[in-house]
C-alpha cells in the first residue's frame, strides 16, 4: 500500500514511517509531496491536518497510529509519549527523551538528500530508542517513569520484543 505525507519530515512522520513498516504495513512505499499539493489518490495520507490519520485530542500522528490499528503494546505506548512530546509542545516534560529526539530527527533531515534518505535514517534512529522501551518494559520501569500510564496499564512484553532482548 502507498502512505502519503507533506515533504520535510520530521519527528512524528519519521516515527510513523517507523511504526507503519514495523507494524502495520511491511510493504508499505512513502511519497513525499509538497504541503501545497494533495495527496496522491491512492496512497493513504497521514500527519496532515483533516486526514483519518493525524493529530488527535493533543497527540501525534504517531499516538493515532497506535490506537487505530489497536496495538496495545506498552513499548509503542512509551515511544508515543516521546514521540508527542517531541513534536507537540507541552505544559509539563516528563519525557526526558523528547528533546534529544527531536533535535536528532531535525538533523537528520538536513543532513539528507532527500525525505526518503531522512525516512531511512530516522528509522535507524528509532531502533535504539524501541530497545531502550523494551529493556525498560522488561524491568518494570515503565509505570514508574512514565506518569501518564500510572493507571495501571499490562507490563507484559510482547512476544514480538521477547526475541529482540
Amino acid at each position: 500500500m502507498k502512505w502519503a505525507t507533506w515533504q520535510d519530515i520530521g519527528v512524528d512522520r519519521m516515527a510513523c514511517i517507523w511504526l507503519i513498516q514495523r507494524h502495520i504495513d511491511p510493504a508499505a512505499e512513502f511519497v513525499f509531496f509538497p504541503s501545497q499539493s494533495s495527496a496522491p489518490a491512492d496512497a493513504e495520507p497521514f500527519d496532515i491536518p483533516g486526514v483519518r490519520f493525524t493529530h488527535r485530542r493533543g497527540h501525534a500522528t504517531f499516538h493515532a497510529l497506535v490506537a487505530d490499528h489497536t496495538l496495545n503494546d506498552p513499548v509503542l505506548a512509551r515511544i508515543a509519549a516521546i514521540v508527542d512530546e517531541a513534536d507537540i509542545i507541552q505544559p509539563v516534560t516528563v519525557e526526558p527523551a523528547a528533546p534529544g529526539l527531536d533535535l536528532l530527527c531535525r538533523g537528520l533531515r538536513r543532513i539528507s538528500g532527500d525525505d526518503s534518505e531522512a525516512a531511512r535514517r530516522g528509522c535507524q534512529l528509532l531502533m535504539p530508542c524501541m530497545h531502550n522501551c523494551v529493556q525498560r518494559v522488561k524491568e518494570k520501569h515503565y509505570e514508574m517513569d512514565n506518569p501518564r500510564t500510572r493507571e495501571g496499564r499490562s507490563r507484559r512484553l510482547p512476544l514480538a520484543y521477547q526475541e529482540i532482548c
